[in-house]
């Protein structure tokens, strides 16, 4: 692929995998309304990787709790932060791993890569979204994460399949009805995308072994994501201490009307 495609890519996830405008809804809209070739899911999960370098570093300090849960998991201390932490992760990765198998099986994973789903998905999810940013008793932080509200954003996490939902967006909604503050809703979010991304990446890792797609594609895609993923991140947790998520709702509700009407008019090829 060309190196300005490859660019243009990583840096459409970067900036908008951790905002609630969905990034999947982004690199699936780009071939169709650039005319650019479409980049594959291969892509897609290496620009992925890419943002989940840069949620890493971004939240060291609880990646590093997380995994000092092991050994304790492996011992049975399972009342233990960091082992608490740890499994809540597990358990909120389980329903979307379950649901891409089921979609990935009955291809609807490919059905739904339309215009008019992103669409729809963009107008409701966003609505939903300020519903619940409005509403919400916003008072707990991640310490009162429990297991139970873990499945249960596993569960809201799942519906991130819909193209044009946003998995950051519609964990944060969850995590808010969940009574979760804005910055931790965000927090808890993010750190859920860390198993998720890498369960996504495990998936298409035969693509990359077998050498469908060039090596020097992906490392060109999985640093530029990681450059603007990391600013993006960094300027979204500091603004959500002076704003809400209203912005990215009425972003959320003006493009997928603009979808809606370019879908079902058929003025392009989608």
């Amino acid at each position: 692929m060309p190196l300005y495609h490859l660019v243009l890519i990583a840096l459409i996830q970067g900036i908008t995998e951790f905002l609630p405008v969905s990034s999947s809804g982004h690199l699936i809209l780009l071939p169709g309304l650039t005319g650019l070739e479409d980049q594959g899911p291969v892509i897609d999960i290496a620009a992925h990787i890419g943002t989940l370098c840069a949620v890493v570093i971004y939240f060291w300090s609880d990646v590093r709790l997380g995994l000092q849960g092991i050994p304790q998991v492996l011992l049975g201390q399972i009342n233990e932060i960091a082992a608490r932490l740890l499994i809540a992760l597990a358990i909120a990765t389980v329903p979307v791993i379950l649901a891409g198998l089921i979609f990935k099986l009955t291809g609807l994973s490919d059905a739904m890569r339309s215009i008019t789903v992103i669409g729809w998905a963009m107008l409701v999810f966003g609505i939903l979204l300020y519903w619940v940013d409005q509403r919400a008793q916003t008072e707990r932080k991640m310490d009162a994460l429990t297991w139970r509200d873990a499945f249960v954003l596993g569960l809201w996490q799942a519906m991130a399949l819909i193209p044009g939902t946003s998995r950051s967006g519609i964990t944060i909604t969850g995590a808010l009805w969940a009574g979760f503050t804005r910055k931790e809703a965000a927090r808890i979010s993010m750190l859920m995308s860390i198993p998720t991304i890498l369960a996504s990446g495990a998936l298409t890792a035969l693509d990359l072994i077998v050498g469908t797609v060039p090596l020097r594609d992906t490392g060109i895609v999985i640093i530029f994501s990681f450059g603007a993923a990391l600013l993006a991140l960094s300027l979204m947790m500091r603004l959500l201490n002076k704003v809400s998520y209203t912005p990215y709702v009425i972003y959320r509700v003006l493009l997928g009307l603009a979808l809606l009407a370019i879908g079902y008019s058929g003025s392009l090829g989608f």
